[in-house]
């Protein structure tokens, strides 16, 4: 699916509103003036409200991506675009972009 390529200063959050960042940015490709993503890279999840057990499975610690661009890549990776899906360790919820650069975008 096409969207706009995710970088570092991209808002992310898990489902419970805990902010999710890149533990590697991509410096090969920028946009904006800030390295992009791949879709290899994890993510780090902090601030979740989700409670531990016993009240529920959290919170959300780490996520990973499951799609990526299917064109563009860089360093033989896909690149995260606004499409992308990604699930978030150990709860199983999905992460949300929720504000990405909009000059550039990819299939």
């Amino acid at each position: 699916m096409p969207g706009f390529l995710v970088h570092v200063g991209a808002q992310v959050l898990c489902s419970h509103a805990g902010q999710a960042t890149p533990t590697a940015p991509n410096p090969r490709v920028t946009v904006s003036a800030q390295p992009t993503v791949l879709m290899t890279t994890p993510y780090a999840v902090a601030g979740c409200t989700l409670p531990p057990p016993p009240g529920a499975n959290g919170p959300c610690v780490t996520a990973q991506w499951v799609s990526g661009s299917t064109r563009v890549f860089s360093n033989g990776q896909p690149l995260l675009v606004q499409s992308s899906q990604g699930i978030c360790t150990p709860t199983g919820t999905p992460l949300v972009i929720a504000a990405t650069q909009t000059r550039v975008s990819a299939l």
